[in-house]
């Protein structure tokens, strides 16, 4: 399992505070990476977690609706570490609303934070991975990255995007030792989805169309960011790998 072994490196997680973030930074850790977590949410109970697994840690509070901290954050955690080897951009927003009645300003807050901040955070760590001749980048995308949702247009505009965005890294970057690839969550049971289990309707409507039968879990994202950010998928570029209990297939 070596190829699997992440001692000795370095990994930023943006939006690490709660659910998929949380999840992803401490499979991380639990593999042997330091982990520095970035957001605007300080996540204290997350690192916490990750020095009782006995991996460093360090706090960046970083609002990524802007990117205005986007060199602060690579700076900082190879300050912090001496080095970045990893990137898993997970912080994201959501809006919900009818296509007619969206606000342009809640379609700028979503494209702001999960696609604006995302690709300048890619920027300048993919500057700094390039510069040593290794990295890995990790896009947190989703099943909106290939369907078209309900009531939620900058989400879907915004994910499809991570994922064009993912592709096109990986074909400037693959060749000189950075992996860009993406992970697309399935319905998983976090914050941002309150509102769908909270709605009986929805909530049923879900679960009949997921093979699996139940919603997903952060944990169920983590393997997959541990076997992306790993020797493992050295000779893995520009992929989306859906991880949603069978929807796509369905």
């Amino acid at each position: 399992m070596s190829s699997f072994d992440l001692t000795g490196k370095a990994a930023i997680v943006t939006g690490a505070n709660t659910g998929i973030g949380r999840a992803i930074a401490m499979a991380l850790a639990e593999a042997g990476a330091d982990v520095a977590l970035a957001g605007r949410s300080r996540a204290n109970e997350t690192a916490a977690q990750i020095a009782a697994a006995g991996r460093r840690t360090v706090l960046i509070e970083a609002d990524l609706s802007t990117t205005a901290p986007v060199q602060q954050v690579v700076d900082e955690t190879v300050g912090a570490f001496g080095r970045l080897d990893i990137l898993v951009n997970n912080a994201g927003i959501i809006r919900r609303a009818e296509a007619t009645d969206f606000s342009e300003a809640d379609w700028d807050a979503v494209l702001d934070t999960n696609l604006k901040s995302l690709f300048f955070l890619c920027q300048a760590a993919g500057r700094h991975m390039l510069g040593q001749g290794a990295g890995k980048i990790v896009n947190i995308a989703s099943l909106l990255s290939f369907q078209g949702g309900i009531r939620v247009p900058s989400y879907a505009a915004a994910k499809s995007g991570v994922a064009g965005l993912t592709k096109a890294l990986a074909n400037e970057w693959a060749g000189r030792g950075v992996n860009v690839n993406a992970i697309a969550p399935g319905y998983i049971a976090t914050n941002n989805t309150a509102a769908l289990q909270a709605d009986e309707t929805r909530n049923r409507q879900i679960l009949e169309r997921i093979p699996a039968g139940r919603w997903g879990e952060p944990r169920d994202i983590a393997g997959a960011a541990v076997f992306l950010a790993s020797p493992a998928a050295d000779y893995v570029n520009g992929h989306v790998l859906a991880v949603d209990g069978g929807w796509l297939g369905r």
